[in-house]
């Protein structure tokens, strides 16, 4: 896995680069959950070599190595993952670079950043998935955007839509309660997948002030409308996760033109991350359909 920084603006984004699929490859871009880095996951790296897809990662402002940007909003993900991807090609003599077409993978988090993407670069993104996803929150629908969540997972949003002091006053204690996992999730981290782990722990390891920009900017204004979207769009989700109960899904598909929703009845929130090959799947089919530019 090769590691570099891309500067922007007065920082840098730490990213991933895997190496699957050659260097000629389409990008897919891992957009990470709260709290994760953007390792790019073990456990999808031999079906994207099988694909023939780059899987590429970067850390989220506030994460890992990336500099932090305190009320930066989803939107921002679009031009970090343009300067990401932009970053795996060298420039030619005039100092531009290709601006190559890419993908887009999230999960839970990751999926509000990964929709940010298709719906800023339509020009680029050839598909979106968004697994386990967040809808935009609306305060005048609040009892419906907070329906099924488990009790910690609804207090800890809560308190971002009361504003920063509220979240970081509720971050600055240990909560003891139900999460949202179920069995199917236990199993899941018991098996491959059990790989979330590795992504979560160095993202606590500087403390709470990412998540709580993550989970500010959730739920205030996302910088663009999701039905704004033209790129083809999957959106996958478990029938039982408590922690992004799948009405957030079947919200954003009433909204996004065209979008296939992955509905499996019986996963949670973790559980679902087995069906991201078949994510990569469709991907690959969506890159295979897209007429030849050159």
């Amino acid at each position: 896995m090769r590691e570099f920084d891309v500067t922007i603006g007065g920082g840098v984004l730490h990213a991933y680069d895997s190496g699957t699929g050659g260097a000629h490859a389409l990008p897919v871009v891992w957009h990470h959950g709260t709290p994760n880095i953007g390792t790019p996951p073990r456990p999808l790296l031999d079906h994207a070599d099988r694909l023939g897809l780059r899987l590429v990662g970067y850390d989220r402002p506030g994460y890992g190595g990336s500099t932090p940007r305190p009320d930066r909003t989803v939107a921002s993900a679009g031009a970090d993952t343009a300067d990401v991807v932009d970053a795996l090609d060298a420039p030619d003599a005039a100092g531009a670079r290709p601006g190559r077409p890419f993908a887009v993978l999230g999960h839970s988090g990751g999926g509000p950043h990964a929709l940010a993407c298709a719906a800023l670069l339509p020009d680029r993104v050839v598909a979106a998935v968004s697994i386990s996803g967040l809808a935009p929150y609306d305060p005048t629908r609040d009892a419906d955007w907070f329906a099924g969540f488990s009790d910690l997972g609804a207090a800890s949003l809560r308190a971002a839509v009361a504003g920063r002091a509220a979240k970081e006053e509720y971050e600055s204690v240990e909560h003891e309660g139900d999460m949202g996992f179920i069995a199917a999730d236990g199993a899941a981290f018991d098996g491959e997948w059990g790989w979330i782990m590795e992504v979560v722990r160095p993202a606590l390891a500087a403390g709470p002030a990412p998540l709580i920009d993550d989970d500010l900017a959730y739920v205030r204004d996302w910088g663009f409308a999701p039905s704004s979207i033209r790129s083809p769009v999957r959106l996958v989700h478990g029938g039982l996760d408590r922690m992004v109960p799948a009405a957030h899904s079947a919200q954003l598909a009433r909204s996004i033109p065209h979008a296939v929703i992955d509905l499996t009845p019986d996963d949670g929130h973790i559980s679902i991350l087995r069906r991201a090959a078949a994510a990569l799947e469709w991907i690959a089919a969506q890159r295979d359909e897209r007429p030849n530019e050159s």
